[in-house]
């Protein structure tokens, strides 16, 4: 059990990326708890990690709350005694459109809401972290060279947040806090059944890998396990790849 012990928060634990990173570290022994701006769909992931044997509870909180992000994180660490995992997966509500037809708000939004919830809920966990001497914080989505037209202020939130990463390592590593961000390309199992265009969405992310196939959420799950357990403790102000060579590392 990699994270026999552990404990990790899961923001966006209620969304099909957030979950499967859920249920990849309840698989290996770690307490869960999953935050959700909604509780309903937080909680229908915290049931069935329960039926499956593992240990997770859901909060409603809203990431971008500065005071209920650190009342969550303090009440978990109250009752759990650490915090050892901070994984945040939330959507950023971006507009996907080419640049000349973006309102300004509309370009920013993704940006400032990607860099104000990793700052707080970062910040709440390494409070805790930093007392204990260790802990591991996760991002995802991951920055790089490849772009696409149309994706308006999506990919340069990215790219903000592995700014951010590398400077929250930076900071954080001579506490023993690990930072590291997990990039994928795309996952189409992600994409709800009825989603317009599902199917040539799921080939356009396919088409460009190395392997003939996409990364699935049991992908997600189990290299986040990886990632947050002390078998990578020598992993930090790093990007995981799990593209499969969709996204080329220069």
């Amino acid at each position: 059990m990699l994270l026999d012990g552990k404990v990790a928060l899961v923001y966006g634990g209620g969304g099909a990326v957030g979950g499967a990173a859920a249920r990849g570290f309840a698989r290996e022994g770690a307490s869960v708890y999953l935050a959700g701006r909604s509780l309903a769909p937080a909680e229908r992931a915290a049931a069935a990690i329960r039926e499956a044997g593992g240990t997770a509870e859901a909060f409603e909180v809203d990431a971008l709350d500065e005071s209920a992000v650190q009342g969550f994180v303090d009440d978990v660490a109250r009752r759990a005694g650490r915090i050892d995992i901070s994984f945040n997966l939330i959507g950023v509500g971006d507009v996907q459109k080419p640049l000349t037809e973006l309102t300004v708000d509309e370009f920013l939004a993704p940006i400032a809401t990607t860099m104000r919830t990793q700052f707080l809920t970062t910040r709440a966990a390494a409070r805790h972290m930093v007392a204990r001497g260790s802990g591991v914080v996760l991002a995802f989505g991951g920055s790089g060279t490849q772009t696409e037209p149309g994706l308006g202020g999506f990919k340069v939130s990215l790219d903000a947040l592995e700014g951010l990463r590398r400077q929250w390592a930076c900071e954080l590593g001579p506490a023993g806090i690990r930072v590291v961000t997990l990039k994928t390309g795309g996952i189409p199992e992600s994409l709800p059944p009825d989603f317009e265009g599902r199917a040539e969405l799921t080939e356009l992310l396919t088409e460009p890998t190395l392997l003939g196939r996409a990364a699935t959420l049991d992908d997600v799950g189990e290299v986040a396990a990886f990632v947050a357990s002390d078998r990578a403790r020598t992993m930090t102000s790093a990007t995981v790849n799990i593209s499969c060579g969709a996204l080329a590392d220069i």
